[in-house]
């Protein structure tokens, strides 16, 4: 098995899930008493936040070049940034050091494109939904229509994510409104919709709508079990 570097802590909340995930998933697949072999490098993501807001990106690829370079020290055969928003830095991270990076985004197309998904919505924070790292990947890896809220319902999706998510507050107004935007999305044309920051699926799942929904931090975690497991 090998071990799967994590770079965490964006938010806590959101990493709980990936190491629960990435256990489960070694467990069912190889029984008994096993769990996944896991070196974490978790972020205080207080300084992260504030970078991320004032668009300071070389100082947030710093941090983030950090972390990956201990973990590389520490063992890590890959890596997984636990987070959406900040595979904005995975170019700088991959030139950093000489392990593979399982990218998130590739682990959601290549389910969607299974699955024979063509047009999709992408909820996410702000710099995930407007910025052209993540849609254009999907665009032009996986050849997917990616449509986004409005700038309102943009806002809103942003606000809830750091002002409730990330501090594990899960509010069932603001699960409606994330409803209510699914479905937008859905009458403009999404087959489905990815769920796409790792906080989203604390607060919405599949059994909330009849609109299919693509976790990233599931599929993220399940892309790194199917690595850690090949040969």
């Amino acid at each position: 098995m090998k071990t799967i570097g994590l770079i965490g802590g964006m938010s806590w909340e959101s990493t709980v899930s990936y190491y629960r995930a990435l256990n489960e998933q070694v467990k069912a697949a190889l029984g008994g008493l096993h769990s996944a072999q896991i070196v974490l490098y978790s972020v205080d993501f207080e300084p992260i936040e504030k970078l991320q807001h004032a668009g300071d990106w070389p100082a947030l690829a710093e941090h983030l070049v950090d972390a990956a370079k201990s973990l590389e020290a520490a063992g890590a055969n890959g890596l997984l940034i636990c987070t959406n928003t900040m595979h904005k830095v995975a170019p700088e991270i991959e030139r950093s050091v000489a392990l593979p990076l399982l990218h998130i985004a590739d682990a959601t197309g290549e389910v969607l494109v299974r699955d024979g998904v063509k047009t999709v919505g992408l909820l996410g924070t702000a710099f995930t939904m407007e910025q052209a790292f993540y849609k254009d990947r999907l665009a032009e890896r996986f050849g997917l229509n990616v449509l986004v809220p409005g700038d309102a319902d943009r806002r809103r999706v942003h606000d809830i994510i750091y002002q409730e998510l990330c501090l594990g507050i899960l509010r069932p107004e603001s699960r409606e409104a994330y409803l209510n935007i699914v479905n937008e999305l859905a009458q403009a044309g999404a087959e489905a919709v990815i769920l796409g920051c790792t906080e989203i699926g604390l607060l919405i799942n599949q059994q909330d709508t009849e609109v299919p929904l693509y976790d990233t931090t599931a599929l993220h975690a399940t892309k790194a079990v199917e690595w850690a497991l090949e040969g």
